[in-house]
């Protein structure tokens, strides 16, 4: 690699890092949108910078170019970093595409492809056309990892589903009475509202509502305003009619799916407090029907906070594609404590749930695991 080569390298490397950072800024706040982050460079300097904010509002382009007039510079002639390809068609606001050949800018600098396959590449391409000068990032992989909840849901048309849970060192949430509270400190809490902050959706089955009534909201010290949606599974209608999430401020934002043969009269009474969705079966919930209503309502990313026998459907039927776990230094013990994983299990070590990208990491005096589950 040549010197001037090795230098450029180095320069897009700092600006698109700096990209990188402003789009982590809206972390949780964009969806069904991904995070975007844009840096306008002449000279070696930033003269205009900017990240997307939420879905509905100028996308990071349009930001970096407001900023740049803000500050009294011209954007004609200088090079845009941005996180992810620009956008080439009109949706809730104009194409990217257009504002940057508007604005006279020299080159682009491009962190990820558009995953979406309708539009991937198509900027680039429009862009080049127009004799904009596209250079890729090396930090392409980081780019990528910025959004993962869209970037599987814009393919596939269902949320990234991840299964968390807090259990003690032998797998345990619940001694044999039901109990649960606290088994892991407050750290750990703290970083559980981390990842419903990140989410669009949590979900938990009845007998979680029947034996804790949780709310399943986003708490912060805060005031950050993060609108997640509730979703229960109840196959029954069995859900108490005064359960918190039936009853509360936000219960608007509660959805309890039931099947065909829930008693007519409960399903009635849950529908002139929250919404019912209607499973087409007689017994056992369709978890892919479940998952396919969620992504036609936009929904990227779903945290499932379930018990043993929620979390077993998710994970043992490959619907899960991430866990979050926190373990407690404990042990409860016994034959009839709650499992973290429940149901029926597998039959041999074969067809056991492999885990990759593991992460550890302790969380107060408590260790969590990050992971992504492999494909089965």
């Amino acid at each position: 690699m040549s010197a001037s080569a090795k230098f450029q390298e180095i320069t897009d490397r700092k600006f698109m890092s700096r990209a990188l950072t402003l789009a982590r800024r809206a972390s949780g706040d964009t969806s069904p949108n991904p995070i975007v982050g844009a840096v306008l460079v002449r000279a070696g300097s930033i003269i205009g910078e900017g990240w997307h904010h939420r879905a509905g509002l100028a996308h990071a382009e349009t930001e970096a170019l407001q900023d740049c007039a803000a500050r009294g510079n011209k954007p004609r002639g200088a090079t845009l970093y941005v996180t992810l390809e620009p956008c080439s068609t009109h949706g809730q606001t104009p194409p990217c595409t257009q504002a940057i050949l508007e604005a006279g800018i020299k080159t682009v600098v491009v962190g990820a492809i558009d995953p979406n396959p309708k539009h991937s590449g198509h900027g680039i391409g429009l862009l080049e056309s127009a004799g904009v000068r596209i250079r890729r990032s090396s930090l392409e992989a980081k780019a990528v990892a910025l959004n993962p909840p869209f970037n599987h849901w814009i393919v596939s048309g269902r949320p990234l589903v991840t299964v968390k849970s807090a259990m003690t060192f032998d797998g345990k949430i619940a001694t044999a009475s039901g109990e649960s509270k606290w088994i892991t400190g407050k750290p750990a809490r703290l970083e559980g509202m981390k990842l419903r902050r990140k989410a669009d959706a949590i979900l938990v089955g009845v007998n979680t509502i029947v034996g804790d009534d949780p709310s399943l909201t986003y708490r912060s010290q805060q005031a950050v305003q993060h609108r997640l949606r509730r979703f229960v599974l109840d196959p029954s209608a069995r859900i108490p009619l005064r359960s918190t999430v039936v009853t509360d401020d936000p219960h608007g934002l509660t959805t309890i799916i039931v099947n065909q043969s829930a008693p007519a009269g409960r399903v009635l009474a849950l529908k002139k407090k929250v919404d019912v969705w209607v499973c087409p079966t007689k017994i056992k919930l369709d978890l892919g029907w479940v998952l396919d209503k969620m992504g036609r309502i936009k929904i990227t990313s779903l945290l499932v906070e379930g018990g043993g026998e929620t979390n077993a459907e998710f994970l043992l039927n490959g619907y899960a594609h991430q866990v979050e776990f926190f373990y407690a230094p404990m042990i409860l013990g016994g034959r009839d404590t709650k499992r973290c994983v429940a149901g029926l299990g597998v039959q041999s070590i074969k067809e056991a749930i492999r885990l990759a990208d593991v992460k550890y990491r302790w969380v107060g005096v408590d260790l969590m695991l990050s992971a992504r589950v492999e494909s089965r």
